[in-house]
C-alpha cells in the first residue's frame, strides 16, 4: 500500500451514528476499535451523552467486542472507560503498531474481523490501516482539540482534497426521549 493509500479510511462518515453497524456484522466484523476524544466525545471532555451510552449498548447488543484506544494520558482515558465501562488503552503511540496489537488480544478478534474508528488521518486512519483493519473516518466532534493536532489537520485536509462524509448516508442509530434506542432506523436530526 502507498504512504498515500494508507491514510484513504475505507468508510468516511459524519459521525459514529451514521455508521452502519449491521452493515459491517454482515460483513464480517466482529470487532471495533475506537478512538476517545473528537470521536466518541469532544477533546478532554468527561461526560458521555445518554445518546454515547446508548449507541455503545447498542453495538454491544449486535454481538462486537469494542475497546477505546486513545493517545490519551491513563488518567483522562481511565476515568473515561470506567464512564462507559468500556476496556481501554491510554498513550497508545498511534499510529504505532504494538497498541493496536494489544487491542486486538484485548477484543479476542483479528484483524480482517476489526474496524478501527477515529477522526484523525495520521493515527487512527493510518495506524488501523497498517494492521489490516477495517478503517472508518468520522469528522471531528468539536473544533477544540490539541494544539498540535490543530496543524495536523492542515495536511489532512490537503491529502482529503475535498472530500466529504457520505452525506447520503442517513444517521443509523438514534434512541427516543426515554432513551430506548431504536435498531436500524433512519434518523434525521
Amino acid at each position: 500500500m502507498s504512504v498515500f493509500g494508507s491514510l484513504q479510511p475505507r468508510e468516511y462518515v459524519t459521525s459514529i451514528y451514521h455508521i452502519h453497524l449491521e452493515r459491517l456484522w454482515q460483513n464480517g466484523m466482529r470487532g471495533i476499535i475506537t478512538d476517545l476524544d473528537n470521536t466518541l466525545v469532544e477533546w478532554n471532555s468527561p461526560h458521555a451523552t445518554e445518546k454515547l451510552i446508548a449507541w455503545l449498548l447498542h453495538v454491544q447488543k449486535l454481538g462486537f467486542r469494542i475497546c477505546i484506544l486513545s493517545n490519551n494520558d491513563a488518567l483522562r482515558v481511565s476515568n473515561f472507560a470506567r464512564l462507559v465501562e468500556i476496556p481501554a488503552l491510554h498513550k497508545a503511540r498511534k499510529p504505532r503498531r504494538r497498541s493496536f496489537y494489544t487491542a486486538l488480544q484485548l477484543l479476542k478478534t483479528t484483524r480482517e474481523e476489526t474496524a478501527m474508528i477515529g477522526d484523525q488521518l495520521f493515527t487512527d486512519i493510518l495506524g488501523g490501516n497498517r494492521m489490516g483493519l477495517y478503517t472508518i473516518l468520522v469528522e471531528p466532534i468539536h473544533p477544540q482539540e490539541f494544539a498540535g493536532t490543530r496543524l495536523v489537520r492542515v495536511a489532512e485536509k490537503l491529502i482529503l482534497r475535498g472530500k466529504k462524509p457520505n452525506m447520503a448516508q442517513a444517521e443509523y442509530f438514534s434512541f427516543d426521549v426515554s432513551g430506548v434506542a431504536k435498531e436500524g432506523e433512519e434518523f434525521h436530526s
